[in-house]
């Protein structure tokens, strides 16, 4: 009966230590993803090894994310959806691509009209392109 007790209070310690040891590695996984920030606005960025070896990921709407990686010239890479910005108090988000070229003038006189504008706000936007984080001056 005493080792029957002996055994049990092992391997109920055993259990205790692996499923502490389970929480601790993925407390340690979490600090070691791509999250940036400390607040309720904690936002996923891909690194560019990542996008260059698998592509942009994609939210759960279809929207492709990501740091612009336009300027490596690979054909392959075109602008995400939702390309990673800062705003003017250090936030991370992404704005969308459509948004961030803006309107698009239809007669030259529209475009001297957009060239003149200073600034202009568009949404910072968290990685799913809906909940609005922020806001980013274009311009100015």
């Amino acid at each position: 009966m005493r080792k029957n007790l002996f055994v049990l209070t092992v391997i109920l310690l055993l259990l205790l230590v692996g499923c502490s040891q389970q929480e601790t590695l993925t407390k340690e996984a979490d600090n070691n993803s791509n999250h940036i920030g400390e607040n309720a606005s904690d936002i996923v960025i891909p690194s560019k090894e990542s996008i260059l070896k698998e592509g942009y990921p994609t939210n759960e709407n279809g929207q492709t994310y990501g740091p612009n990686m336009g300027d490596l010239n690979l054909s392959e890479l075109r602008e995400p959806d939702l390309m990673l910005a800062e705003d003017e108090n250090g936030t991370n988000g992404y704005v969308k691509k459509e948004d961030l070229n803006g309107p698009q003038p239809k007669t030259p006189e529209e475009a001297v009209k957009l060239n003149e504008a200073k600034s202009r706000e568009i949404p910072l936007y968290d990685v799913d392109g809906e909940t609005v984080i922020g806001k980013f001056i274009v311009g100015g």
